[in-house]
């Protein structure tokens, strides 16, 4: 429940104040602070962030796959949140997760699955540090290392 305290008008009481400087203020006085929020505003807020915390649990996320100078990853939105989202324009990081997509650092949104837009498509260099989002020669190494030899055990060369 919301305690309000009852204002005198003013300009009821000092009629300065009717053309003065409490009138610009809608009656109040210095440092008084203008209403900000309604019961229902804060209500439909809620419900907004429900809504949004509900399509953002729904967000699906790939295992990573590589080549050999990338990991990539995909991400599957909710039709209903992808609406919302730029349709052929590629999103800054910033912007992805405002959107709701949560991965660690160094995701570059490169590519629209066009066929499917609510399908959005994720590279980062090989070696890339998570916590930093900058690539570490060593760890780039050892992922390019990894890589061939996968590629070494998996085809069949005669």
């Amino acid at each position: 429940s919301e305690v309000r305290l009852a204002v005198p008008n003013l300009a009821a009481v000092d009629p300065r104040n009717a053309a003065g400087r409490g009138a610009s203020r809608g009656g109040r006085c210095r440092g008084q602070k203008r209403p900000t929020h309604t019961r229902s505003s804060r209500r439909s807020r809620r419900r907004a962030a429900m809504v949004n915390s509900d399509l953002i649990s729904r967000i699906e996320y790939s295992e990573k796959y590589s080549d050999e100078n990338y990991e990539y990853r995909h991400v599957i939105l909710p039709k209903e949140l992808a609406k919302t989202l730029p349709k052929s324009v590629l999103m800054s990081e910033q912007e992805w997760r405002a959107a709701g997509i949560q991965m660690s650092r160094g995701w570059q949104h490169f590519m629209i699955h066009r066929p499917e837009k609510h399908i959005f498509l994720f590279r980062r260099p090989l070696g890339t540090d998570p916590v930093s989002g900058k690539v570490d020669p060593e760890l780039e190494r050892e992922a390019k290392d990894r890589y061939h030899k996968y590629l070494q055990d998996n085809t069949n060369v005669e």
